[in-house]
């Protein structure tokens, strides 16, 4: 099973809050980490998992989403220096919350 990652840009957190909802119960994915932008009116969600159940879920989260995503991608294989820049975004925010998070090379 290969790996991949899959990324949704959406306005608006309630929107994104639906969109990952839809992925996951879609797909066998998981949430890697958000970022949210402008004050929460932007949020990007990345969810990981094997590419075909990355791409069912982003493709769901599309289409189903109560908002129109502003981006959608999906990411097979990704380089090590993408792996990298998406484990330092899951390593802020695990920081915000009080947790510790291994990167992605040191699991």
């Amino acid at each position: 099973m290969g790996k991949a990652l899959g990324f949704i840009e959406i306005s608006g957190v309630t929107a994104a809050i639906d969109a990952l909802d839809i992925m996951c119960k879609t797909a066998d994915v998981e949430l890697v980490t958000w970022e949210r932008k402008l004050g929460g009116r932007l949020v990007t969600l990345i969810v990981r998992g094997s590419v075909s159940a990355v791409t069912e879920a982003v493709e769901a989260a599309a289409a189903g989403a109560i908002k129109k995503p502003v981006a959608k991608a999906v990411i097979a294989n990704p380089h090590s220096e993408t792996e990298r820049l998406v484990a330092l975004s899951a390593s802020r925010l695990a920081k915000r919350n009080g947790k510790e998070v291994p990167m992605e090379h040191d699991t």
